[in-house]
């Protein structure tokens, strides 16, 4: 017990005089020019939008980029199909088939040749948009997710066709499966229909918890702070349980009460139940985009200003303190992008449980 309250005080005053030296360094470098409030903002809002650029580090001093550009798709009055670097981070209007285009807040707006942005009542450019198809930040991360999945399920496969006992990376793999079978799947839907939906309930736990812990790197990858992949993810639960709907299911919905009373007395009722059981089939895949897309952008958005507020303060004690404080948050989130994952899963296996139950109806009352 005194070696690991030992080392637990050496860490944390490793951890101090690292963060002060951080902190001084901060200091000396923001002497002449301090970072604003305004600019911590920009700065969390670029890594939380997608881009066309799959930027690793810029330079605001030198405007240099290193990373690498993406390509831009659109259809627009045919197929335009050209690189991100012509619009070089925004500063130049592309022109195609005689159709200005302007990058403008990480979204291509049409434009004139002087690349003019106007504005509605409400602050919001009012310029048309092109049908956008690009490859985006957002979708080259999802594609080298996809990747380390296809290789890690192949070779859990190849593992287990050479030997029936688990070796190397499928060891520490077939718990995790065995988890979401025995915990997730069976309990919710049923020893009977279990197995068609083990291949989607694996594919989303692993694909949100992996995209969730490579967020927590540098490599900026924030694919489920983005409501638009969330909604992808809620959509496809939503689209399998209406799908796979027994009559049972859809019974509960149009006819909740049964045959326990006469149709004439239903009818007052069913005028207020059958509304909510049919928004209940709606708001259950908005609960799912939702909760994903607030809880891991919260995330971010927390340990991004609070790396922000050492460079605003410039304080020897606040700097160290505040770096603590965003490493106690990052451990946080390293549970919270499993417990996401969790979540989005156990729910999904509930709704798609729901979906495939078989009882005679009179006897569900």
């Amino acid at each position: 017990m005194k070696v690991v309250a030992s080392r637990l005080l050496v860490f944390l005053f490793l951890m101090f005089t690292f963060s002060a030296s951080i902190a001084q360094n901060t200091e000396a470098e923001t002497a002449e020019k301090g970072v604003t409030k305004e600019e911590v903002d920009e700065v969390i809002e670029h890594h939380m939008a997608d881009d066309y650029y799959y930027t690793f580090l810029s330079n605001k001093e030198t405007g240099a980029h290193y990373g690498f550009p993406l390509p831009v798709i659109l259809i627009d009055n045919g197929l335009k199909i050209f690189s991100a670097s012509e619009f070089d981070y925004g500063e130049n209007v592309v022109n195609k088939g005689g159709q200005y285009y302007k990058l403008y807040h990480s979204k291509i707006y049409k434009t004139d040749a002087q690349g003019t942005i106007q504005y509605k009542e409400n602050g919001f450019p009012a310029n048309e948009r092109p049908l956008d198809f690009s490859i985006t930040k957002n979708v080259v991360n999802i594609l080298i997710v996809g990747v380390i999945m296809f290789l890690l399920f192949t070779g859990m496969a190849k593992s287990y066709r050479r030997s029936v006992v688990p070796k190397g990376l499928t060891g520490i793999l077939e718990p995790i499966v065995l988890y979401v079978k025995d915990e997730i799947a069976i309990p919710n839907i049923g020893e009977k229909h279990y197995k068609r939906f083990m291949p989607y309930l694996l594919t989303i736990f692993f694909f949100i918890w992996i995209v969730n812990m490579l967020g927590m790197t540098p490599l900026g990858m924030n694919v489920t702070g983005n409501i638009a992949v969330t909604f992808a993810l809620a959509i496809i639960t939503f689209v399998i349980t209406q799908v796979v709907g027994t009559k049972t299911y859809w019974s509960h919905i149009f006819d909740p009460l049964g045959s326990s009373m006469p149709w004439i007395a239903k009818i007052p009722l069913y005028i207020l139940l059958v509304p909510i059981e049919i928004l209940g089939i709606f708001i259950k895949p908005f609960s799912l985009m939702i909760r994903l897309f607030a809880n891991m952008s919260a995330g971010h958005i927390v340990m991004m200003s609070l790396l922000g507020m050492i460079f605003i303060f410039k304080s020897w004690i606040g700097g160290p303190l505040t770096f603590g404080l965003t490493v106690f948050i990052m451990i946080i989130e390293f549970f919270v992008a499993l417990l996401q994952a969790y979540v989005f899963t156990i729910l999904s296996a509930l709704y798609f449980g729901f979906a495939v139950e078989e009882h005679e109806h009179e006897e569900a009352h």
